[in-house]
């Protein structure tokens, strides 16, 4: 099931069907890494800052052996960048939230995320 709109870039679509594959499907990593630039900026409450690839793809696998679906609300595309809002539906609850992207070359180069990190804790995020 697609998370995102037709509308949206291709790298977006990828991005969001790994997030949602499971954590057996994962493999450290490797389907999502092309999608990320070398230098990734990403932002998020728990995170702070986090410059590079390496760092994120390691630290979003906890997300991806949490959620269980996630739930479009809304998106937003633009030639340079996207915005979507989601309910990530994990083992204790479900949080909203927003990620806020930049593109550069075909990959994803900036990722924002706003959410409650005491919701998202208390939901079963890790």
């Amino acid at each position: 099931m697609a998370v995102t709109s037709d509308d949206a870039p291709a790298t977006l679509r990828a991005y969001y069907q790994i997030l949602t594959g499971g954590i057996d499907t994962y493999e450290d990593g490797r389907a999502l890494a092309p999608l990320l630039a070398d230098d990734l900026e990403f932002e998020g409450p728990i995170a702070g800052r986090v410059t590079g690839s390496a760092p994120f793809l390691q630290g979003v696998k906890g997300f991806i052996a949490n959620v269980g679906r996630i739930d479009l609300v809304h998106e937003v595309h633009g030639p340079d960048g996207s915005a979507v809002l989601y309910d990530a539906h994990l083992p204790k609850g479900v949080v909203r939230l927003a990620e806020f992207f930049t593109y550069a070359d075909g990959r994803i180069r900036g990722l924002r995320v706003q959410y409650d990190p005491a919701a998202y804790l208390a939901g079963g995020g890790a």
